[in-house]
């Protein structure tokens, strides 16, 4: 059994049992899994997890729902040592952990696995969700694998990649006239009508522990250490918050020494409210109309953004925005120098690092992990018309020499 107590409010404290729900009663806080870590530290250890699956479920005992038969295979991704990245800016040691690898290549396949067990768990039999695409892939074929219905709602603007290797799974796709906000608020309210597993509205509690195995992972393919300091990009604030979480439990039940890491957002100019309320000393994270290439991370009104810039103050790391055409150099300069494509959200994440390093909130004497989240042929659109072939030639040895007179022989 997963060891775990209830389900907690994160602002007053309240306990509820275990059931599909998201808000506190009382104070309609959001509610999160709480675990029985005594009977973890018990139960767990690096050489029992060392046994366990290539997958998020060599970790079961630290996740709120145990593995269900005959899922995809999710998770356990590389961590990518990063040196030419790591020259170009200014930095010493820095990895990629790359999530293109996942099934529906992006990390919200983790997340998607444990909310579609714990659905399970239930008896919820159709699987929906809010989604700006990558979610929405990632319900898609984790539905479809296990023989479920599922039925994804995206704003109508999407990228034309994601919505069809959304459909290509046999998924109902409802395309809404809005942003994810407006997507999500619309999700929110069906939960009242239909007895379906939302995974990031009425199964979120669950959902969001997927994101911790990011932090799992990351130690354990570091030997069993904690990085000096990790960079996020930043939606709707879960993933950070749950990467801060993933090491914190680990040291609380003795798998890492004390891991004081510090854990730094990224964001996008066009829908950066963490961001501006970092760089504005206040507490208030303000929605905002998202207008950005990085519509993965175009959430204008953070379910979580006021416990990612608590997680950010706390552990000393920063947050920052970049523009459209530094996603995209970021983009290029990820694929240029470690050979990783990785969407719009990693062009935020790469860029932000740039910017972090610069400014010295990321030092050279740091072990830096940086997050690729999705992969980049699902925002091939962001690019633009920079990105082709360098020239167009006869079939003809004289046209290449002409085209390319200094090649190498």
């Amino acid at each position: 059994m997963a060891l775990v107590d209830a389900l907690r409010c994160r602002e007053c404290g309240r306990t509820y049992e275990i059931s599909p729900r998201y808000a506190c009663e009382w104070c309609f806080g959001p509610l999160e899994v709480a675990y029985d870590y005594d009977a973890i530290a018990a139960a767990v250890t690096r050489e029992s997890i060392a046994t366990g699956p290539p997958t998020i479920w060599r970790y079961a005992d630290l996740l709120p729902v145990e593995e269900p038969t005959g899922a995809l295979p999710v998770g356990w991704t590389p961590l990518v040592r990063a040196d030419r990245l790591a020259e170009a800016l200014g930095l010493g040691e820095v990895w990629v952990k790359d999530d293109t690898r996942n099934p529906t290549n992006s990390f919200k396949d983790r997340v998607v696995a444990v909310a579609l067990a714990k659905a399970l768990d239930f008896g919820l039999k159709t699987i929906a969700c809010a989604s700006t695409g990558n979610l929405a892939n990632a319900v898609a074929g984790a539905s479809a694998r296990a023989g479920l219905p599922s039925y994804v709602f995206v704003p109508a603007d999407l990228e034309p990649a994601k919505v069809r290797a959304t459909a290509v799974y046999g998924a109902t796709v409802v395309a809404v006239d809005g942003n994810y906000d407006d997507v999500n608020r619309l999700c929110a309210e069906l939960t009242a009508e239909h007895p379906w597993a939302f995974v990031n509205v009425n199964v979120r509690p669950f959902y969001a522990e997927g994101s911790k195995t990011l932090a799992f992972e990351t130690a354990e393919q570091l030997g069993w250490q904690a990085p000096d300091h990790v960079v996020v990009p930043v939606g709707s604030g879960a993933l950070l918050t749950k990467i801060d979480r993933g090491f914190e439990e680990l040291t609380r039940v003795g798998l890492l020494d004390e891991a004081r890491v510090r854990v730094s957002g990224a964001q996008a100019a066009g829908c950066s409210p963490v961001a501006t309320a970092f760089a504005e000393g206040t507490d208030t994270v303000r929605p905002v109309k998202p207008s950005t290439i990085a519509k993965s991370l175009a959430i204008g009104d953070p379910a979580d953004g006021v416990y990612a810039l608590d997680t950010v103050r706390r552990t000393g790391g920063g947050l920052v925005s970049v523009t459209d055409d530094e996603i995209r150099d970021g983009i290029g300069l990820l694929a240029r120098t470690e050979g990783i494509f990785g969407e719009t959200a990693a062009g935020v994440t790469i860029a932000s690092l740039r910017r972090l390093a610069a400014e010295g909130v990321v030092r050279p004497d740091e072990r830096v992990v940086v997050y690729v989240t999705g992969h980049g042929l699902k925002t091939l659109d962001a690019l633009g018309e920079g990105v082709g072939p360098t020239a167009t030639i006869q079939p003809t040895l004289d046209a290449f020499r002409a085209a390319f007179p200094t090649a190498q022989r």
